[in-house]
């Protein structure tokens, strides 16, 4: 990996880390915000925490260089998930927020799929050293 590809890809896992920690206070306080949404998607409480702490794992995950392919593969997914929900159930406005937590969930999104690709090498690599 060239050292402008690494900084690119640094930049973004910080920035998906970043927000991903970001709306765990909401997720794990109970903020009436979170509540409502998954409520809405028909998972409170334990989705609500659930999500809570697979987002912490992956954003440790992201940030650790030798296992943040997997943690990209999980936020893309998770992100995606929420992309979906926005789309299908929450609509683009939630709580009147303007859309910004769709856009945070595609800025996410973006930034996990920049740490997968960048470093796609290690997703077969895990799996080769078990044999």
């Amino acid at each position: 990996m060239s050292r402008k590809i690494y900084y690119i890809e640094r930049v973004a896992a910080i920035i998906a880390a970043a927000i991903l920690i970001q709306t765990l206070y909401f997720k794990f306080t109970g903020h009436p915000e979170s509540v409502r949404i998954f409520s809405d998607l028909g998972i409170e409480p334990y989705g609500r925490i659930g999500l809570g702490v697979i987002e912490l794992i992956t954003a440790l995950m992201i940030l650790i260089p030798r296992i943040a392919a997997h943690g990209g593969l999980l936020g893309s997914g998770i992100m995606l998930g929420a992309i979906a929900s926005h789309f299908f159930i929450l609509g683009i406005e939630v709580n009147n927020d303007k859309g910004m937590l769709l856009v945070m969930a595609i800025i996410t999104f973006i930034c996990c799929l920049i740490v997968l690709f960048s470093r796609k090498d290690q997703i077969g690599s895990f799996i080769r050293r078990d044999r």
